[in-house]
């Protein structure tokens, strides 16, 4: 997280620990505190002795170091920017300084203060990382030629191929180094992120458990057992497993606290997104995502595409998002344009070497060629991933569209009823779809219920004309003429006539072959008689004619 911070900022200031000394017990020397990490005792401890006038050699110094360890940036930099304005600074001090600038997000400041320090491997690995984070290709190959085959200028390393997507390199570099140092435990934790990102979220687990079963209050290796536990089951799951982090106080849980509460909305399906989420804009490259999400869920495309339109992309995540955000709104406004640019992300995702093989890469590909309206390739795609989505709705609702555009009606119907989702299930394009389908299927007064539930408006009146065409065309004549009745009832176009008269004729087509109930013929002649045409009576009187003849009353 804080690697990706984008937005200048100054951390809060870490509550004090709860730690108390106990009565007698020797007070401990700052070098042990430091070998024990417990940098709020060295805090306290420099503090004190600067107060009763007992001053450590290079406090100062160490007071930045330690408020620098604990996530405090703003008293590690008010620490080092004092020691840089006295006359005898030690040289050194400016590197500190720059990378208290860099995790508190002020690269342009960071990037001065490392040049004003000696050339080491500290300044070397920080202008990489600077290089990174302004896409300056050139100084980062630079930096990195720079680098040594040491522990600490592997892991930077590692870190680039983290943030530039190449999991597996970092993964290569992390367990190289793991098996020569057993004891950096640490390192399971970046592993296991490593996997979570390619979607390994079981090994991820294993890998994790290794770390946690040593510490097992650590705030970033909970976190992401509790992200492992959201892939793998939901929700309430991974909440549970950030309980025992969000009832602490501890300043490790003050460290990793803007991750939390941005994982928390996540986790709650959104809850409390407008006043958790807006604030972690550019902190937490995810929030942004996140927020673009929930505008999507709650309908609200256009402030989606306000959100994420300056955004440029770097990660998978982030073109797949700017893809469905101009698909919705090439939809909701019938832009052309920003459909193609949907299938152009789409594509360039599904297309990539990194991502071809991937659930997430194949659904791209599937709209790629659903938005060029390629429904055999969709299915290709969509084959070959359905077995991870069998209850999903939206994956359905998709999947039995290009069914049925391919004409697989069949089992596109099938499909469509397996979608749970109200609001799909209310939407136009799946009620308009599932009524062909049952036209299709030979199911004519099941569309004709469909129609029948929906309230009197424009997409009443499209649907009635897809089931008056579609009935039509499959010989369906009596739920035909029923449709074009109240086609010509709603609108007089002659054309509702001409459908309804040829309808009703083929309805007694159907009665004389003895392939519809002779009854019928009564409901026809009510239809016919509700129009004032002049061709009705010559219509009728030879209904009627036959009806007398073959003993049908009407």
């Amino acid at each position: 997280m804080m690697l990706s911070r984008a937005k200048p900022a100054v951390g809060g200031t870490p509550p004090p620990g709860d730690r108390r000394r106990k009565k007698g017990k020797k007070v401990p020397q700052l070098e042990e505190l430091l070998a024990l990490r417990d940098f709020t005792g060295a805090i306290a401890l420099l503090e004190f002795k600067r107060q009763v006038g007992e001053q450590e050699e290079d406090a100062d110094l160490w007071i930045g170091y330690s408020a620098f360890h604990l996530g405090d940036y703003k008293r590690a930099l008010e620490e080092y920017e004092a020691l840089t304005k006295q006359p005898a600074c030690n040289p050194d001090v400016w590197v500190n300084l720059a990378c208290t600038y860099f995790f508190l997000g002020m690269y342009t400041q960071a990037e001065q203060a490392a040049l004003k320090a000696p050339k080491s491997r500290l300044q070397n690995r920080l202008l990489f990382h600077l290089a990174h984070k302004f896409s300056d290709e050139k100084k980062l190959m630079s930096s990195h030629q720079n680098l040594q085959d040491i522990t600490e200028d592997q892991l930077s390393l590692a870190s680039i191929h983290y943030m530039r997507s190449h999991y597996q390199e970092a993964i290569d570099i992390y367990k190289r180094i793991l098996l020569d140092n057993r004891e950096y435990l640490a390192l399971n934790v970046y592993v296991a992120l490593c996997y979570y990102k390619l979607d390994y979220y079981d090994v991820s687990q294993e890998v994790l458990a290794v770390y946690l079963q040593q510490v097992p209050d650590s705030t970033i290796a909970l976190n992401l057992k509790a992200c492992n536990h959201f892939r793998l089951y939901n929700g309430k799951a991974a909440e549970a497993e950030l309980k025992n982090l969000t009832d602490s106080a501890s300043s490790s849980f003050e460290f990793g606290k803007e991750l939390i509460k941005h994982n928390l909305v996540v986790f709650r399906g959104g809850e409390g997104a407008l006043q958790v989420l807006p604030p972690l804009v550019d902190v937490i490259p995810e929030a942004r995502l996140n927020l673009v999400i929930y505008y999507l869920r709650q309908d609200d495309v256009q402030e989606a595409y306000n959100l994420i339109k300056d955004l440029e992309p770097t990660a998978p995540q982030e073109y797949i998002l700017k893809g469905v955000v101009n698909a919705a709104l090439g939809q909701e406004m019938g832009s052309r344009d920003h459909l193609k640019i949907a299938q152009q992300f789409f594509q360039l995702v599904g297309e990539s070497a990194s991502e071809c093989d991937t659930i997430p890469g194949r659904q791209c590909m599937s709209s790629c060629f659903f938005l060029l309206r390629q429904f055999g390739n969709v299915l290709i795609y969509l084959n070959s991933v359905k077995s991870y989505f069998y209850n999903d709705d939206t994956f359905n609702f998709n999947y039995a569209q290009a069914k049925a555009a391919m004409g697989n009606f069949s089992e596109a119907e099938e499909v469509f009823l397996l979608i749970q989702s109200e609001k799909i299930k209310n939407d136009f394009v799946y009620l308009s779809w599932l009524a062909r389908c049952y036209i299709m299927n030979k199911k004519p007064q099941l569309a004709w219920k469909l129609y029948l539930k929906m309230e009197t408006s424009g997409e009443s009146f499209n649907l009635l004309q897809l089931i008056a065409n579609d009935c039509y065309k499959m010989r369906q004549f009596y739920y035909s003429a029923k449709a074009f009745d109240i086609l010509e009832r709603l609108d007089s176009n002659p054309e509702y006539w001409e459908g309804k008269r040829g309808a009703c004729v083929g309805v007694f087509q159907m009665i004389i072959a003895g392939r519809e109930a002779k009854e019928t013929i009564r409901e026809v002649l009510h239809l016919l008689k509700s129009t004032g045409n002049s061709q009705v009576e010559y219509i009728v009187r030879i209904m009627k004619k036959w009806a007398k003849e073959n003993r049908v009353p009407v």
